[in-house]
Formats: structure tokens, C-alpha cells, sequence
């Protein structure tokens, strides 16, 4: 079957926020922007009584989306909206806001908006993506106390299959429309990080986000087809178009229920080399799905996602709990747990601004830093290591005097939990992550630290291309088949394995199907992705030889461009995977 024109006219490019294909006509779902006018007021009392019913009545509505998110996400990824409902009780927020009206007699209205408008005007200027998402989610509680104000209804329900085209959706927005049985998101604003993308991910609804101007080209009504494996809306598509996506979701439903006939076969290449399928976890609920896929361990738990449902850091106890339940029930599969990393996208537990976060107090520098903090952690995981399938790596590392520091550290706990008497792996294999050029190019002398590398190509690739991967400007430049890129992998695997450690790549670069090929060529031990991925990666290792898969790694390591390196590697899986494995590029 032919392919379509990446360049067709029609085609919308986003950023893909939630996978899956879905074609159904397009919902403008158009928020009436609530004017506000300042105006003085007469009655102080009326008004503050206004603003207490309309916080009441913004409390039941979020208390409504609770429940249903509860019953559509589970409790940890709906604690989102508990949130939100804690914004509305904040007792410093709703102090303001109510001295304002008595001292300056202006109406609520304004104030409210005025007073909230400052906290997300900080936000919006943070330099974490995750800071300026958040910003929206305020805009949400703002406008939602405003209608409530001016005793205006949320329309929200809609009464027929459709993909919904808005500026900027929020959680509530999102949840809300699950009852009606959307069947895919298109918005102009928001990226991976917000709230809405992770509650369409966690409902399985194909989303594309990010297109700018997807509202202004979208028409009500208009069929759409929304790839949100590629970040493409097609608008009324041509008959090609429509032909090509209808028999790609009837070979991936076909294919999908294919791939569940692997789950207890090996990784294995038609040539003998068995190669690890590990997941990435950010909730232990995944769990399930990671056993159901047939994945061989976990290779990274996000620890800093686990503590979300937190207020504040857990203690050893509670962070056992946690780890204890992942090993015991991916028993006799490891379990890799990643030390907290925050800083960069990720928000800092301590009130902290810096210039340039990406740059700044972030992975093992900031868990150095607060050693209290990453001993707990430590101890937590060494208790949780009974039965000897746990691991334990250290994020954002670009110098051997961390790792040793690192080392130091994981001694003392030891001697700490011996003198108490507790029980632990004394030899858990310790491992770090490759994400900065310095640990690139010393992967060697790394690598004789520690028991494992496992490469984060998030980071590497955007610190190697000096290119900003949340920067929507700079984003072409990300290019995971750059030939810096390519070459600083082989650089990294060979020279690590010298030191008899074994590398794993857990990185988007490692879910991405197209370069499965090359990096089982390049020499990966093990591919670490999330659960849902696992059975296509499968797939794709047991239908190509190793022998070949070297040969084009070596003819990549030659080539001078990107689309060199792109060309020859699609080239490489048109000719060696049947055509059922072809539709996953």
C-alpha cells in the first residue's frame, strides 16, 4: 500500500500526547471567555456571601469530577483534582481575595481574577515545562469561581462520538468528557507534561497537542483522523488517506491480539541473541500490564512519579512499602529503581529558582546535597532487596567523583542496616545513567564504577544537540538518528561493555520501533520502555538477525546526515520485517 505525502495540505503536526488512531467528526468545543469589568460595589457583605457560594458551588462541581475521575483513573492519578480542590480552601488565597473586596469595594469578579492571575503569572514564567502547565490548571479554578459568580452553567457533556478540537483542555475538561465517549483530543496549547495529556494516556484516547492553530483550521464537523503515534490530525481526508488509516487500525487490532501470543517467548533474534525487554514504571498500578505484556523486569522506576501521591517526602517505611511490593511482584524479575531525580522539568521538592534549571541543582547533584533525603531513600531500597532481584541507579551523573560519593554513601546505609540488625542484598548491582556528554565520553572509566549503564536519551540527545526538547521552536533539531547521536551510542555501549557492564537504553529513542533495528545492531543489552510497547519491541527482535542488524549499524556509523541515517535504517526495515510489523512506522 502506498503511503500518503507527509507534505499533504491537509496535515496538522502536533506533539503525540496519547497513541492510538481514531477517525470521527471534529467538536469545536469553544469556552465562552468570561469578561471581567472592574466595578465599585455598594454592598461589601452581598458580595463576599456571592463569593462564598461561588466557592461552594466551584467545590461541588470539583468534588463531582473526583468521583468520576476515581472511577475512570483510580486514586493516585485522580489526586490531580484533589489538588485543584485544595487551591480552593487555600486559606492565604481566599484571605486576599476577601480583604480586597472589603478594602477596595470592587467586585469579586475582578478580584478574583486579578488575585489568581498573580500565582499563575509566576508559573507561567517558570522555566519547567511541568511549572507553566500547572499555570493552566489554575486558569481552570479561576474561570470555574468566575461563572460561578456570575451563576453561569459548564457545558461540558457531549451527546455523540466525536474528537474534540478546544485551545487548552484541562483535567477536569477531560475527565468530564470520558462520559460521553470521546474518541480523541486536538488542542492548540499543552504538551507531554500536562495534566490533560497524562489523563488521555491514562484513558487510551488518541490525542494531539500542541498544533497552534488547530482550532482556527478545524471546522465543527469536519472528519478527522488523529494519529496520536505521530503527532498528525488529518483534516477531511482525500480517499488515499482515509484508505490508508482504516486498514491501519484494522492491522493493528489484528496485530495487537497477534502480539499477545509472545508474552512467555524471549527477545530473542532469528540468529540466537536474547535481548532484555525491561518497562518504565511511573505507577506501581502498572504493574499489571508490564506481567500481562510479558516484559522481563522493570528497567526504571521514576521514583519522583511514585511520591506524587505524597505531600511530603515518604519516609523509609512508606518508600519500603513501595518497593517491597514492585519486587515481590515482579519476583524473579528485576526491578531497577532510579534514585529521586528532580530538577530541570522536574519540580524541586525545596523552594528554589534558578536561571537555567536543565543546567542547575537537579539528579545527583541535589541528592548529594540532601544526603538525609538520599539515605532514606537508600536504606528503603535496600531493605526492599531480600530476595536479591533489585537494583538500584543514580540520575544525571557527569563525573566519577559522584559515583564514588554515590558509592560512599550506599556503604554507610549498609553498615546502618546491619547494626540494626535488618536484612539486604550486600552486593545489589548498583548502575547510573548516561544523560550528559561528559559520562558519553567517559563511559569506560564509568562503567568500572558500577554494574550496569543504562542511557537516558532524553537528556543525552538534547544536552549532545544543544537543542531545548520542550522548545516547539528548536524541536526539528531533536533528532534521535543524528549522526552525533548514533555515534556517540556505539561509543557509549562498546566502551562500556570493555568494562564487562551491562547497557541499557531507556529513553523514548528505545520505544521508538523505527530504531529498534539499529540499536539491537549497535549492541543494547536491554530496551527499556513503557509496558504498552513491550510486545511490538518483541516482535520486531524475534523477526530480524543479529548478524544483520550489525551490518546496518555499521553502515550507519559511515553516513554524515540525518536523513541518511533515517533513509537506509527504513530502507533496512522494509526489507527484513513482514508487512503486519511495517505498520508500526
Amino acid at each position: 500500500m502506498k503511503k500518503y505525502k507527509p507534505d499533504e495540505t491537509n496535515i496538522l503536526n502536533g506533539i503525540a500526547a496519547a497513541p492510538g488512531i481514531s477517525i470521527y467528526r471534529a467538536f469545536l468545543y469553544k469556552k465562552e471567555k468570561e469578561t471581567v469589568n472592574k466595578t465599585r460595589i455598594k454592598d461589601v457583605e452581598e458580595a463576599i456571601q456571592n463569593l462564598e457560594e461561588a466557592l461552594e458551588q466551584s467545590r461541588k462541581e470539583l468534588k463531582k469530577v473526583l468521583g468520576l475521575a476515581i472511577d475512570k483513573l483510580g486514586e493516585k492519578r485522580a489526586a490531580i483534582f484533589e489538588a485543584q480542590i485544595m487551591i480552593l480552601d487555600d486559606p492565604i488565597l481566599l484571605k486576599n481575595i476577601r480583604e480586597r473586596i472589603k478594602k477596595e469595594k470592587l467586585n469579586p469578579e475582578y478580584i478574583v481574577d486579578d488575585e489568581i492571575s498573580k500565582y499563575q503569572a509566576i508559573m507561567a514564567s517558570a522555566h519547567e515545562s511541568y511549572m507553566r502547565e500547572r499555570s493552566h490548571d489554575i486558569e481552570d479554578i479561576k474561570h470555574r469561581i468566575i461563572k460561578n459568580l456570575k451563576k453561569k452553567k459548564w457545558r461540558s457533556r457531549i451527546s455523540e462520538d466525536v474528537i474534540v478540537v478546544v485551545d487548552n483542555l484541562t483535567p477536569a475538561d477531560t475527565v468530564l468528557f470520558s462520559r460521553s465517549n470521546v474518541k480523541g483530543y486536538v488542542t492548540d496549547f499543552g504538551g507531554l507534561t500536562s495534566h490533560a495529556a497524562i489523563v488521555a494516556r491514562s484513558l487510551n484516547i488518541p490525542s494531539v497537542v500542541g498544533l497552534h492553530d488547530g482550532t482556527e483550521k478545524i471546522k465543527q464537523d469536519d472528519l478527522l483522523i488523529v494519529d496520536g503515534f505521530r503527532g498528525k490530525v488529518v483534516i477531511n481526508p482525500i480517499e488515499k488517506q482515509l484508505s490508508f488509516y482504516k486498514k491501519k487500525i484494522t492491522e493493528m487490532e489484528h496485530y495487537d491480539s497477534e502480539l499477545l501470543k509472545l508474552k512467555n517467548l524471549p527477545a530473542t533474534t532469528t540468529d540466537g541473541r536474547t535481548i532484555n525487554i525491561l518497562a518504565n514504571l511511573d505507577l506501581s498500578e502498572e504493574i499489571e500490564i508490564v506481567i500481562q505484556n510479558g516484559g522481563k523486569g522493570v528497567g526504571l522506576v521514576r521514583t519522583e512519579q511514585l511520591f506524587e501521591e505524597y505531600e511530603d517526602f515518604p519516609d523509609e517505611e512508606e518508600q519500603l512499602k513501595i518497593y517491597k511490593n514492585l519486587a515481590e511482584e515482579m519476583y524473579p524479575e528485576k526491578v531497577i529503581i532510579r534514585a529521586l531525580d528532580v530538577g530541570g522539568d522536574k519540580v524541586l521538592p525545596v523552594d528554589v529558582k534558578e536561571p537555567n534549571p536543565f543546567l542547575g541543582w537537579r539528579g545527583i547533584r541535589f541528592l548529594i546535597d540532601n544526603c538525609d533525603l538520599f539515605k532514606t531513600q537508600i536504606r528503603a531500597i535496600l531493605r526492599s532487596s531480600c530476595n536479591k532481584n533489585v537494583g538500584l541507579m543514580i540520575p544525571m551523573v557527569s563525573s566519577i567523583a559522584e559515583i564514588r560519593k554515590f558509592k560512599k554513601i550506599v556503604a554507610e546505609c549498609k553498615e546502618e542496616l546491619k547494626t540494626q540488625g535488618c536484612e539486604f542484598d550486600n552486593h545489589i548491582p548498583l548502575g547510573i545513567m548516561i544523560e550528559v556528554p561528559s559520562a558519553a565520553v567517559l563511559a569506560r572509566e564509568f562503567a568500572e564504577e558500577v554494574t550496569f549503564i543504562s542511557i537516558g536519551t532524553n537528556d543525552l540527545i538534547q544536552y549532545l544537540l544543544a537543542v531545548d526538547r520542550g522548545n516547539e521552536i528548536v524541536s526539528p533539531l531533536y533528532q534521535e538518528f543524528h549522526p552525533a547521536v548514533i555515534k556517540t551510542l556505539d561509543h557509549i555501549i562498546r566502551h562500556s561493555k570493555l568494562a564487562k557492564a551491562r547497557v541499557h537504553m531507556c529513553g523514548e529513542m528505545a520505544a521508538d520501533t523505527v530504531a529498534t533495528s539499529l540499536l539491537v545492531g549497535l549492541g543494547l543489552d536491554a530496551f527499556s520502555v513503557s509496558p504498552s510497547v513491550i510486545p511490538r519491541l518483541k516482535k520486531i527482535i524475534r523477526s530480524i538477525s543479529y548478524e544483520d542488524a550489525k551490518k546496518l549499524a555499521s553502515e550507519c556509523l559511515e553516513m554524515r546526515t540525518e536523513l541518511e541515517i533515517k533513509t537506509r535504517v527504513i530502507q533496512f526495515n522494509d526489507e527484513k520485517l513482514k508487512k503486519e510489523e511495517l505498520r508500526l512506522f
